[in-house]
């Protein structure tokens, strides 16, 4: 894998956000690449809770200024960058005041979602693709972590199909079971159809639970790595019935098979 190009998107990064199950895997696994000769680049949203200053956050003027057009609505696209200390790894930040700027990252005080939580999943999917593509980085693997990460499969699936920068790519999805209560806004799938994306593409996003938002990911990836030991049944019969190559559960410590999958993956025809 040396030399070979990995594109990391995940909702949590540590040291970013506190340590949860995704937020140290997503890490772990882009440093153990990293460490490998693998070129790595690690993209995660500038929730309002990451201190800047602690983490040396700056913004990339020439990334930055484009207009994302979020169901009807154009929302500016700032792209801030970190590096993780000791591991020379960069980290770009998706980030946009109307959805980023609050001091939560999925939640409010009283432990509701966000009601626009959806739209800053797409435009999250939207403004990777897009910084990407001005840092005109074609990656080999594309490999997804967390659910406001899972839109992104079938953006390039779909939205970004005929994108030549993406066309050798193949995209991994880690599924966990780490879920939310309830549903996102449940307009969700109206405005990804306002993205010109077909029907049968966004039925399961008509009830926008964790379950079908995970579905859709693994429904629109090349591969699946098991991110947690257990996972819902509902999952794991979507992760069967796809018949993609899958990564078992891995303990915290073993990252080895990792690169292997990931040779297995790109070789894939």
């Amino acid at each position: 894998m040396k030399d070979k190009r990995i594109l990391y998107v995940s909702s949590e990064v540590v040291p970013y956000l506190p340590e949860t199950e995704i937020a140290s895997t997503a890490f772990n696994v882009a440093k153990k690449a990293h460490g490998n000769g693998v070129q790595t680049r690690i993209f995660m949203p500038r929730f309002g809770v990451i201190n800047e200053r602690r983490h040396q956050l700056h913004e990339v003027i020439r990334l930055s200024g484009m207009n994302l057009i979020i169901n009807d609505m154009d929302m500016p696209l700032i792209i801030k960058v970190a590096s993780i200390p000791k591991e020379r790894m960069q980290v770009y930040f998706i980030d946009n005041d109307e959805y980023f700027k609050r001091k939560a990252i999925f939640t409010d005080e009283d432990d509701q979602l966000f009601s626009d939580n959806d739209e800053r999943a797409i435009f999250f999917a939207k403004g990777v693709v897009e910084t990407v593509k001005k840092l005109n980085w074609a990656p080999d693997i594309i490999h997804v972590h967390g659910w406001m990460a899972s839109l992104l499969p079938l953006y390039l699936k779909e939205y970004y199909s005929e994108e030549p920068l993406f066309a050798e790519s193949k995209i991994v999805t880690s599924v966990y079971n780490k879920d939310f209560e309830g549903t996102l806004n449940e307009e969700l799938a109206e405005k990804v159809k306002f993205d010109k994306i077909s029907d049968s593409k966004i039925n399961i996003l008509e009830k926008p639970n964790y379950t079908n938002i995970i579905k859709s990911a693994v429904d629109n990836s090349d591969a699946i790595v098991l991110g947690s030991e257990t996972l819902p049944k509902e999952l794991t019969e979507t992760i069967n019935d796809n018949q993609l190559p899958v990564l078992s559960y891995q303990s915290e410590d073993s990252f080895e098979p990792y690169l292997n999958f990931y040779r297995e993956v790109v070789s894939q025809e």
